[in-house]
């Protein structure tokens, strides 16, 4: 369900992990635990109603979704 606030915490921890391709990578680079970077990748997901990653154990790719949202 989309909601009109979006967590900015939320969007950089996002950029940070699109830049990287990496949950893990992003963590270090944030000083957050990896399962605290998914956690907030799943909840902007579900704000914004649409799947932005695709995980796999090589790292993260963008949906075409998450290359929308990582535009603006």
């Amino acid at each position: 369900m989309y909601s009109e606030r979006l967590d900015w915490d939320t969007l950089r921890v996002f950029r940070v992990v699109a830049e990287l391709r990496s949950m893990s990578g992003a963590a270090a680079r944030l000083g957050e635990s990896p399962p605290t970077i998914s956690r907030k990748i799943d909840d902007l997901e579900a704000n914004l109603g649409a799947q932005l990653l695709i995980r796999s154990t090589r790292g993260v790719e963008l949906t075409d979704a998450g290359r929308v949202v990582l535009r603006y």
